[in-house]
């Protein structure tokens, strides 16, 4: 067989695409390059075994968004819901990616719709309004939540919700209103007895404590609940009692530095020098990259009349954050004793 000039140049790219695609049925997107996350790079090559197993690309998507890598996390979610499209939880983790690479139009796109395609599914219609009270579109949220009432009028997360939007909006009653319903319909959601607790207490209203004790009783464990009842009984000025809170947080989780150094301050406040000091030292120990923690040892150690002692901590916490003002501030009064 004989071709001319023309159709040998055809008859040689036709064997070339052959050759390259050809060969590969399922024409297959070119593999990844390896990124050094065995997670990611396993399920890469499982992938490249199952082309089209939805839940391979949803597993890698949710890697790739806990690396932060969001355009991969965002491509994987996409091609997860391109297979199986009647996976819902494929399109609330596409949207959680979404917001968290601060993408909100897209985000709120997705769960708008989620929401159209499945009418019926009651996460969806929470999650849109949590993604709306997020970004303060408060009417939006109001209306979402509105059309969750038509599919379940006594659904205690609705509620929840809609005093969530309502506490934001900054109308107190009707927030405490929902918060109440919210719990006489499932009395385990902590965070309703918290808001409750913090609604009150703005109204200075003593019922407060009230609530913040009934969350720490159903959810003993709780950090969150101990340290909104700690906050509370600070700003009512019962130092003692807040110490003793921020103390039993760190019992219950010493890794939670956040508790030793509010018992700091609050120790600090009182006068209570060296027991203030033990807790800073203890919020060092557990972040020792918090600048701040040093300060606040510094602070202690100068009222303490240790200036030495103190002007190291103050030069510690300008190696971590060369911005603290208050500081070097510190420094300088050290200074001008010693001149």
């Amino acid at each position: 067989m004989f071709f001319s000039n023309k159709n040998r140049h055809l008859f040689l790219w036709l064997i070339t695409t052959f050759f390259f695609t050809g060969c590969n049925p399922k024409n297959q997107e070119p593999t990844p390059a390896a990124t050094g996350n065995p997670a990611i790079d396993q399920l890469t090559a499982t992938i490249a075994q199952s082309p089209d197993d939805a839940s391979l690309y949803a597993a890698r998507g949710e890697q790739y968004y806990l690396n932060e890598s969001y355009d991969e996390a965002i491509a994987d979610m996409q091609k997860a819901i391109e297979l199986q499209p009647d996976n819902i939880s494929y399109r609330h983790l596409l949207a959680d990616v979404y917001l968290d690479y601060f993408q909100s139009r897209p985000a709120l796109e997705t769960m708008e719709q989620t929401v159209r395609a499945f009418p019926g599914n009651k996460p969806s219609y929470l999650k849109l309004a949590e993604f709306q009270l997020i970004l303060k579109l408060y009417d939006g949220a109001l209306a979402t939540l509105t059309q969750l009432e038509k599919i379940d009028p006594l659904l205690a997360d609705l509620f929840f919700m809609r005093g969530l939007v309502y506490k934001e909006m900054e109308q107190a009653d009707v927030a405490i209103e929902n918060f109440k319903l919210a719990v006489q319909q499932d009395a385990a959601i902590v965070d309703a007895w918290m808001n409750l607790g913090q609604l009150y207490a703005e109204k200075g209203d003593k019922i407060a404590l009230e609530y913040f004790d009934t969350a720490i009783e159903i959810a003993p464990n709780s950090v969150e609940a101990r340290h909104a009842k700690g906050y509370y009984l600070q700003d009512v000025n019962d130092l003692e009692g807040a110490v003793a809170v921020f103390r039993e947080i760190g019992t219950l989780n010493p890794q939670y530095h956040e508790a030793f150094y509010n018992a700091g301050l609050i120790l600090l406040d009182m006068d209570s020098l060296q027991a203030a000091f033990q807790q800073f030292d203890i919020a060092v120990q557990t972040r020792p990259a918090e600048a701040k923690y040093y300060y606040y040892r510094g602070v202690t150690l100068e009222l303490m009349g240790q200036f030495d002692r103190a002007s190291k901590e103050y030069e510690q916490c300008l190696i971590f954050d060369t911005t603290f003002e208050a500081a070097q501030d510190g420094l300088d009064r050290i200074k001008k004793l010693s001149e």
